[in-house]
């Protein structure tokens, strides 16, 4: 563990200062007025005017700053096969009991390291519940971590850089959460290194492939005999919509991720439009986001270390990994046990059936509250779920070798 050290994030004044002229110096487009939908085209104007305003004038960085750091964080310097070396920012929060399990909680898009904070307390263990060792990086082209600056740093090599971190802290046998990017993610940690060292993983955004006659007779038998549930059926709605109408940003980002860049880079407002729109989209309408979350969300971006536009550059490596995209390659089957959670204002919610094509399916539950930033939205949940699966006589209970979760 020699190339790990510790890590306090402290952004310069000068990037501070800057940040607030640029937010002052901003020129704002009009907008239609009358429509029936004020957020079907985007972000509505006095939205993004407001937040301007907050984040220039009352948001209070280094009040954010001292909380994050909070946190206990490290940087590890990660030699990733072909591509050189990475300085990997990431928590690890180590438990009190020694036996508790290896945990690598893995964010999403447009989330960061931080959404770990809301979990943590949900898993210190005791009792008769499952304690667990957290470690959360920034992905790389992410929050504190490098930026990849070269061609074809695709998911292999993310999943690379998390199973290599895991290691360097003494972790040879592992459980994986994530959901979205993480998802996509943990969902390569277990194809390359299960099971002999990623030894389960749990999601809140399956993305399985419909079942086909072809390839899952049995399970596609079972599914034209049994009828779609209302939540089913809602799930497959809400999908509809997000391809439809909610993912233009994925087709600009997959395909001319500099070009979009160039906006990013140089416009805090921008970002701030880019990032809020799916903070605003993606949850549950219960959730109620302050300015001060947001504002602590999209300003990590914009301080991050490879920059705000880095971020774009994992959507065109999903779709153009070789020998086939990113997606096809998740979607086969992987032996390890598997524990999936799906809450009702996801963005994309396909029958739990089809989650059999995806391996063992040792957990599921299903919560009427809570979307696609669960682990910020929902952590009791999330750290529900992981108890549930891994505590004495659970489906995955002792499944990383010595590591029972409890003292003993």
């Amino acid at each position: 563990m020699s190339n790990i050290t510790p890590f306090s994030i402290n952004i310069p004044d000068e990037k501070v200062q800057r940040l607030k002229q640029k937010l002052c110096a901003i020129d704002f487009p009009d907008e239609i007025m009358g429509a029936e939908d004020p957020w079907a085209r985007g972000v509505p104007l006095s939205e993004i005017k407001r937040l301007t305003t907050y984040w220039a004038g009352t948001f209070d960085w280094r009040e954010a700053e001292s909380k994050l750091n909070q946190l206990p964080q490290f940087v590890a310097e990660i030699d990733v096969d072909n591509f050189g070396k990475y300085n990997i920012h990431h928590v690890h929060q180590r438990n009190d009991v020694e036996q508790a399990i290896p945990l690598l909680f893995l964010h999403s898009w447009p989330g960061g390291f931080f959404e770990v904070s809301k979990v943590l307390p949900y898993l210190d263990g005791g009792g008769d519940k499952s304690a667990f060792h957290v470690v959360a990086p920034s992905l790389v082209d992410f929050g504190f971590s490098s930026g990849s600056r070269k061609d074809g740093f695709a998911i292999d090599q993310h999943a690379e850089v998390c199973h290599k971190l895991m290691l360097s802290l003494g972790y040879t046998e592992y459980v994986v959460q994530g959901g979205d990017l993480g998802g996509l993610t943990a969902r390569f940690i277990a194809l390359k290194y299960g099971r002999k060292h990623c030894k389960a993983t749990h999601t809140n955004n399956a993305l399985p492939a419909e079942p086909t006659e072809a390839k899952h007779p049995q399970l596609h038998a079972r599914l034209q005999s049994t009828p779609l549930t209302p939540l089913e059926l809602n799930g497959l709605a809400r999908t509809a919509n997000y391809f439809s109408k909610a993912s233009g940003y994925y087709q600009i980002a997959s395909t001319r991720p500099q070009t979009l860049g160039y906006a990013l880079a140089d416009s805090p407002v921008a970002l701030l439009a880019w990032i809020y729109e799916k903070l605003h989209d993606w949850v549950d309408p219960k959730y109620k986001w302050s300015d001060d979350e947001i504002c602590t969300w999209v300003s990590i971006y914009w301080f991050s270390t490879p920059g705000p536009a880095a971020s774009s550059r994992a959507f065109y490596e999903f779709e153009h990994r070789k020998p086939e995209g990113a997606f096809p390659a998740s979607q086969a089957y992987i032996d390890v046990p598997l524990g999936v959670a799906r809450f009702a204002n996801d963005t994309v919610l396909l029958p739990p059936l089809w989650n059999q094509t995806l391996g063992p399916v040792v957990y599921e539950s299903e919560y009427d509250v809570g979307g696609h930033f669960a682990a910020w939205e929902r952590p009791d949940a999330i750290a529900e779920d992981l108890k549930a699966m891994f505590v004495r006589g659970g489906p995955a209970f002792a499944c990383v070798e010595g590591k029972s979760g409890y003292k003993e």
